[in-house]
């Protein structure tokens, strides 16, 4: 027997919440200037946030794990020393990291005000 209902061309992709994602862009394409001017307005507001303890926590246990993993590669030091100096190491690095970052910031706002 035909099929009398039309078929859809696109599938459409539900998620576990129920909601439909569309494929693709429903707007009007950018030119390469525009999308340009996009990104560099992106990173000025994103680099224009001061800084927050939480981001330097984050990066603190990032630059702690690291350190703890080459401790123990690098120096051939039991696990147990290495997660010790890690953890001594994440402590030094979160104000260290604020305060560096808290410079920078304040660096930058000195210079675009000076700009302005």
């Amino acid at each position: 027997m035909a099929q009398t209902k039309r078929k859809r061309t696109r599938k459409h992709r539900g998620t576990p919440a129920g909601t439909i994602d569309r494929a693709g862009r429903t707007g009007r394409p950018q030119t390469r200037q525009d999308a340009k001017q996009i990104a560099k307005q992106r990173r000025q507001d994103r680099l224009d946030k001061p800084p927050t303890w939480s981001g330097s926590v984050n990066r603190a246990a990032i630059a702690a794990a690291v350190f703890a993993v080459l401790v123990v590669v690098l120096f051939d030091r039991t696990v147990a020393q290495g997660a010790i100096l890690g953890g001594f190491m994440f402590l030094l690095y979160i104000p260290l990291g604020y305060v560096t970052d808290q410079a920078i910031y304040r660096y930058r706002q000195r210079k675009k005000q000076g700009a302005s």
